[in-house]
């Protein structure tokens, strides 16, 4: 029996995780930046006051701080660690004004906002590679082994040997395709494409829903038709398909994760799902207590969730200045300070209040709202 991670170790495998994670992102931004010639003030792992930190001969201030939940570039001519414009820039001499941020071209500009969760996604992809060499890519027909007695596959009157072409009309092409699909949304009818004795014939049937709990003791709800799968097929991939491969895999990640925020989005999956900090935290432990490669295998799935959600178009984050960027393009000037001003204002109101959503849910999921109410009761 796997028992539950301690606090001290917990803590280690949560700073293994985000600490990597984040110098791999902000290490896009350097690069980039230095590749076209920004000087970098800071270069900093977390948030408020420094911990420990040197200088380079580039002037370049290396520092851990206190809150270690993130981390920034701050290059020359930004006026704050997000990225904000200092008014003062055009004042600088013509040398050092050459080297900030702000003299640099759109595209050169999108270019190193990119670069960070651009390489959040590489190093993702680089361990799935790994793991497609080390252990193959397995994927199993997507047939029927067995409708399971009580389940919404067989009073749906699937039977052994159907292949399933299609669920809710999206095309199914393996097994873990079907899961992927099916876990995701639990209580939801779809329709089941599938080819039975060569004749390709649909059904109608409502996606069960299973709580299930792990080794640890989390609790969770997910979709269940109740198809039993056939034989898995591990088919040896070499050095140069892997990486094939592993951007398949990362897709259909990511895929994933834009469909459960479209759910919760429409109201189809509850907000209380969203995990912040203390749930990263908590899976990191309970992944390094099964070995090694389930918590390499976590890093990958985190660095693509940082990757994706530094992507979405929100001020604050680099999807945010990417936008700016290309109403720039469009419009051959920049959007106005006054603009950037409140859209910089309403993305911090918007992280804010999604942190405290997250870490409010993840008390819940800890118990501490009901130890409360049970003290209060």
């Amino acid at each position: 029996m796997i028992q539950t991670p301690g606090l001290l170790l917990t803590i280690l495998a949560f700073a293994l995780v985000i600490g990597p994670l984040v110098f791999i992102h902000e290490m896009g931004h350097y690069l980039a930046g230095r590749w076209f010639g920004v000087k970098a003030d800071a270069f900093s792992i977390g948030f408020g006051r420094e911990i420990a930190g040197w200088t380079d001969k580039r002037g370049t201030r290396w520092k851990l701080a206190v809150l270690p939940l993130g981390g920034y570039v701050k290059f020359a001519g930004d006026m704050t660690a997000a990225g904000r414009t200092d008014p003062d820039w055009l004042l600088l001499p013509p040398e050092e004004r050459a080297r900030t941020f702000q003299a640099k071209s759109v595209w050169q500009r999108a270019i190193i906002v990119a670069a960070g969760p651009a390489i959040n996604f590489v190093f993702a992809i680089l361990i799935l590679a790994g793991f497609a060499l080390a252990y193959g890519d397995a994927q199993t027909p997507a047939i029927v082994g067995q409708a399971l007695p009580g389940t919404a596959a067989a009073q749906a009157g699937l039977r052994a040997g159907d292949r399933v072409e299609a669920l809710g009309g999206r095309q199914i092409d393996t097994f873990e395709d079907m899961v992927r699909y099916v876990k995701i949304r639990a209580g939801e009818r779809v329709r089941i494409d599938y080819v039975r004795d060569g004749r390709a014939t649909s059904v109608e049937a409502q996606i069960g829903t299973q709580e299930q709990r792990d080794r640890f003791g989390n609790d969770y709800k997910v979709g269940l038709l109740g198809i039993a799968p056939g034989d898995p097929v591990v088919r040896q991939v070499g050095l140069f398909e892997a990486p094939v491969v592993a951007v398949r895999r990362t897709g259909e990640i990511v895929e994933m994760m834009v469909e459960t925020i479209g759910q919760i989005a429409t109201g189809r999956r509850s907000v209380k799902e969203l995990g912040g900090p203390l749930a990263i935290a908590k899976v990191s432990g309970e992944q390094i207590t099964l070995g090694w490669d389930a918590f390499v295998f976590l890093l990958a799935l985190v660095s693509i969730n940082l990757g994706f959600i530094n992507l979405l178009p929100v001020p604050m984050l680099d999807g945010g200045h990417l936008l700016f960027y290309l109403i720039e393009a469009i419009r051959r000037k920049p959007v106005g300070p006054e603009a950037q001003e409140w859209a910089y204002r309403g993305g911090l109101a918007a992280v804010l209040a999604l942190m405290m959503l997250v870490t409010f849910n993840d008390l819940g999921n800890f118990g501490l709202w009901r130890h409360l109410a049970g003290l209060i009761g």
